[in-house]
């Protein structure tokens, strides 16, 4: 051991050709560092790009209707020769319809990935597994169109002309499902095909992460008398909890920024809903249907500017709230 010490060199730069490597090394690190460096920058840039775009795009709205415009219901492109625009039905038929898309699709996603990890028989995973990542494939335009044809006739005839009359008799939330349109384009249904949507993402994660769990810690809880569920809440939830918020808030952001499957389903009406079975709208589907009609510089692209603004502002504080999240679960 000692003779073979003996025989390499101290000093690297003695081996012939270290200094030549070493030098072409160095330069291809600098190479890749300001590759790495421009992409990151690049990214920052074109989020700033966007930000400021709709912000100067938005701004004729914002000096003209002040904060006004986030708490008014309005939108009428011509009342007495004035135009008079607001963001409340929007943002809100954004927000709610997001928020039962979630409530809708975590508990389906989460009886998947159980039943994929823990439940499924091998010959049976694989085509499960496929056939859920295969939803995330399908075009948001065809979920529209799908929804328009079938979500739309049965929330119609087997929820709201057979179940309507009972919802609303439930004590303390009933008036949520008095039904006062009955064409089936509500914000009920909307968030159906957003849940559908948003569904193989959040199942798909949760499959992944219950994946990653280490088997002994499982079998040491079946070795206790644990039972499949007990392992699950006790075991398997706690040590992937920080990847399943994740994957639920990517749900989330998903379902606040669809357009054209909220379009076909949400009914397009801009006035506040009085019920989820009422017609709604969102800040996705309002810029999707009248942008193309608006003005280079009218007010009404200013609005529709604006509203394009808050649901980035919107979509920034759900990613910060996520952050936060999982920051704080972290520490705990």
């Amino acid at each position: 051991m000692r003779a073979l010490q003996q025989t390499i060199p101290a000093d690297a730069s003695a081996i012939p050709g270290a200094a030549r490597r070493r030098g072409s090394g160095s330069l291809g690190d600098k190479v890749f560092e300001g590759l790495c460096t421009g992409a990151g920058v690049l990214v920052l840039l074109t989020l700033g790009g966007i930000i400021l775009t709709l912000f100067i795009g938005a701004l004729p709205a914002f000096k003209h209707y002040g904060l006004g415009f986030l708490v008014s219901d309005a939108w009428n492109p011509v009342e007495d020769h004035r135009e008079e625009y607001g963001a409340l039905v929007s943002v809100f038929g954004t927000v709610v319809s997001a928020i039962l898309a979630i409530i809708f699709a975590v508990p389906v996603a989460f009886g998947i990935a159980f039943f994929l990890t823990e439940l499924a028989p091998d010959w049976l995973r694989r085509p499960v597994g496929t056939a859920v990542e295969l939803l995330a494939a399908v075009p948001s335009i065809i979920y529209g169109m799908w929804g328009l044809f079938v979500v739309v006739p049965f929330v119609q005839v087997y929820i709201q002309l057979s179940l309507g009359e009972y919802l609303e008799q439930i004590p303390l939330v009933g008036f949520i499902f008095e039904s006062r349109s009955f064409a089936g384009t509500s914000l009920f249904t909307a968030a159906i095909v957003l849940a559908i949507m948003i569904l193989p993402f959040i199942a798909a994660t949760m499959r992944d992460v219950f994946q990653q769990v280490p088997p002994v810690y499982k079998e040491s809880a079946y070795g206790l008398g644990a039972t499949r569920w007990e392992v699950m809440k006790g075991v398997v939830l706690p040590y992937t909890r920080i990847s399943v918020v994740g994957g639920i808030m990517l749900g989330l952001g998903r379902a606040l920024g669809e357009t054209m499957a909220v379009t076909f389903v949400i009914g397009n009406a801009n006035r506040m809903p009085q019920s989820v079975f009422d017609p709604a709208t969102t800040i996705a589907s309002v810029i999707a249907m009248e942008f193309p009609e608006s003005l280079s510089g009218s007010l009404k692209q200013s609005a529709l500017f604006a509203v394009g603004f808050l649901l980035f502002v919107i979509s920034f504080l759900v990613l910060a709230l996520s952050r936060w999240l999982l920051r704080s679960r972290l520490k705990a």
